[in-house]
């Protein structure tokens, strides 16, 4: 025997099953490919996405003094990571949505299965292999298609989260790299101001 024959004796309710387990592997597959096709490309604009928070801030930032500038630019920086952490985060529920559901659709196919050969029995009267072997198979079968969609959406779900975690900490690294250097920046144009207002009432009174 084999898929065809189990297929043919699927009901409604054990082909329903399939289907939504196909479409469970589809979607872990796709969301894991995706993130590591994007993995580079997303730490990258996520970096961009910092400079670019900190550079639209640098002219409102002039009049301030430095405890309320690295007051702003840290608000703005930690507000920006949490977008980035959100952006990072698409995809992860759905894979661990999969990695607990997928057992348990795959379980009850199995019970279903199982139910399937008891009513078999119970209408023949005979506990013999011909009655029994057609849905046991199908619960056997229901079984391990769950574990085959769970396993790898368990192992998706483990990368994606350990690469989310790593891209925070690198995250609030680039942060406070990009905090430093615009506070030194920021006190080095406000040393050249008062250097050159300094020269130019010393100028003047000449």
């Amino acid at each position: 025997m084999n898929f065809s024959v189990y297929w043919q004796h699927a009901d409604a309710v054990s082909k329903s099953l399939y289907f939504i387990l196909l479409a469970m592997s589809i979607a872990t597959w796709t969301i894991f490919a995706l993130r590591i096709m994007g993995t580079r490309q997303l730490k990258q604009v996520a970096f961009a996405h910092l400079s670019d928070a900190l550079s639209a801030l640098k002219a409102k930032l002039a009049p301030l003094n430095f405890e309320q500038r690295k007051a702003v630019a840290e608000q703005a920086l930690l507000r920006q990571i949490a977008v980035e952490k959100t952006s990072a985060e698409k995809g992860v529920s759905v894979l661990g949505t999969i990695a607990s559901l997928a057992p348990f659709v795959g379980l009850f196919g199995t019970v279903w299965g199982i139910f399937h050969a008891l009513v078999a029995v119970g209408k023949s009267g005979q506990a013999g292999l011909a009655q029994v072997a057609t849905p046991v198979g199908e619960a056997l079968i229901m079984t391990g298609l769950g574990l085959a969609v769970a396993i790898p959406a368990v192992l998706a779900y483990n990368m994606a989260v350990r690469f989310n975690r790593t891209l925070s900490n690198e995250l609030q690294d680039q942060a406070h790299g990009l905090l430093i250097d615009t506070m030194l920046q920021q006190e080095s144009a406000k040393k050249v101001e008062v250097k050159t207002a300094h020269e130019g009432l010393v100028g003047g009174q000449a």
